[in-house]
């Protein structure tokens, strides 16, 4: 069987992505205790469901110990097991559920405990983080702060269609004025390279475009930055997989994200398509576009 487990914190868009797993096949089941995981996969696996996504979040937390466990023994039974953990800014899921004025799902939970008085909502969140944060390095982590639920739909289109025995090399281009990506494994600044928005033809087009690629091309250190990035990523790509990695994402900021970085990575992804399965992302154009 194919198994996708998504989980992470309330609020950072399980529903979004249980949602897509359902529409394209998958056999979805919500908030599932862990001790029930097994026989699940075992019983769909009979009825001859080959895809099978299941959604695990904080309230299973006195099992969350075990998951580790449960899916060494799904892999040794050769299922193909992909494990997705979605995160966002504290300040980001505040104003989720401020807008949708639903109860953070541990809040009665952390009341029993302090009888006193309900826990506030961002001591709920923070509560959750910590509880999930043995999670977070068993699987891919996307940080869903600044995503349009689209962006996130088709991210993770791309993730489960990934294949199995290749690592997964993720490039994305961001904004520094927006923050850096929480999910980021390798973080690269390329805010000193010649900046084409002050050209006042290329400042509304992107690094996709071939206008702006022309400029940087010719532009002075540019390729030499992209050259030394793309060496460092070569030297130590190999402990990442000696180190049984399946999932390392690099995010390249400019100011804006919306010229350099997008085609500083767009080049990055050129030269490692064949050697690993490279996904791009551009969090500020397509936030734009949507």
């Amino acid at each position: 069987m194919r198994i996708v487990l998504v989980t992470g914190m309330s609020g950072a868009g399980k529903s979004v992505v249980i949602r897509l797993l359902e529409d394209i096949g998958y056999y979805c089941v919500d908030n599932l205790p862990l001790r029930f995981l097994l026989d699940v996969a075992l019983h769909l696996d009979r009825a001859g469901h080959p895809d099978l996504a299941v959604s695990i979040d904080a309230r299973s937390e006195a099992e969350l110990s075990e998951l580790p466990v449960l899916l060494k023994g799904l892999r040794e039974g050769g299922h193909n097991i992909k494990t997705l953990y979605l995160t966002a800014s504290d300040s980001a899921l505040v104003k989720r559920y401020s807008e949708t004025r639903r109860r953070h799902p541990l809040a009665q939970r952390l009341q029993r405990k302090d009888v006193a008085r309900e826990p506030t909502l961002l001591e709920s969140i923070q509560a959750e983080r910590e509880l999930l944060a043995p999670l977070v390095g068993l699987g891919h982590s996307i940080d869903t702060s600044d995503l349009h639920p689209n962006t996130l739909r088709h991210w993770v289109r791309e993730f489960v269609a990934a294949p199995r025995a290749n690592l997964t090399l993720s490039f994305e281009s961001f904004a520094f004025k927006d923050g850096i990506p929480v999910a980021a494994d390798l973080v690269f600044d390329v805010r000193n390279l010649p900046n084409p928005f002050y050209d006042a033809a290329l400042r509304p087009l992107t690094g996709l475009d071939a206008p702006v690629a022309d400029y940087l091309a010719a532009a002075a250190g540019v390729t030499t930055m992209i050259a030394d990035i793309g060496g460092f990523i070569e030297r130590w790509l190999p402990g990442y997989l000696a180190d049984h990695r399946h999932y390392l994402t690099v995010a390249v900021g400019c100011t804006g994200g919306q010229h350099r970085s997008p085609y500083v990575v767009e080049q990055l992804a050129r030269r490692f398509r064949g050697s690993e399965h490279v996904v791009v992302r551009h969090r500020a154009i397509q936030r734009q576009a949507h």
